[in-house]
């Protein structure tokens, strides 16, 4: 998790202990969830979070802390490599000693804006999308969320189970997902822009 910044999948899990069957790591994670290390999240394939909490009548555990964005900048991701968490090490093309804390909510990554299809929320091809880590997202903001093994980053609408993912840009269509069929992750919001290209006075 400090290294990725995310947790694991089970799979991910199972392959880092070279296990070949992955029924016993949901005993073990269940089993660390009854001692209050972590929390599971139903539903979720990185569903894993750390907690502080009391072992025993003396005992108790810590969550590890992390160092903080601001000591390390901000990881620039690349292409992002299919099924692997987003903040991967084979994502991050470099690291950019930006403060992530003059954006709100505060700033977790950049992403390399490939294509024009958000033209008209003023993001355009190769600027970098700075962008807040969740899982959360309102109707209307501005999302990165992945399908499949592919990023996009669209403006965010949900009525049910059916997610519209609309981009600012008339030439393009909308992406439409049915929840109940397919999986969406959302990755992050966009907080802020950083123009790489060249930019024309007036």
């Amino acid at each position: 998790m400090a290294r990725q910044g995310l947790p694991p999948t089970r799979g991910e899990i199972a392959a880092g202990l070279g296990l070949k069957n992955r029924q016993g790591i949901d005993q073990h994670l269940r089993a660390l969830q009854a001692k209050g290390i972590i929390e599971l999240v139903p539903g979720r394939s990185r569903g894993i979070r750390l907690r502080s909490t009391t072992l025993g009548e003396h005992q108790t555990s810590t969550a590890p802390t992390f160092p903080a964005a601001a000591d390390i900048g901000l990881p620039l991701l690349g292409r992002i490599a299919a099924g692997s968490p987003i903040l991967a090490s084979g994502n991050i093309e470099e690291r950019l000693q930006i403060d992530p804390a003059l954006f709100k909510p505060r700033a977790d990554f950049l992403l390399r804006v490939r294509g024009d299809s958000m033209k008209n929320a003023d993001i355009r091809d190769r600027d970098l999308l700075v962008v807040h880590q969740t899982s959360q997202a309102r109707n209307g903001q501005i999302v990165v969320a992945r399908l499949g093994d592919e990023a996009t980053v669209k403006r965010y609408r949900r009525q049910d189970d059916r997610v519209r993912l609309e981009p600012e840009n008339p030439a393009y269509q909308a992406i439409e997902i049915d929840l109940q069929r397919q999986e969406l992750i959302i990755e992050g919001l966009a907080v802020g822009i950083i123009r790489t290209g060249n930019l024309h006075a007036g």
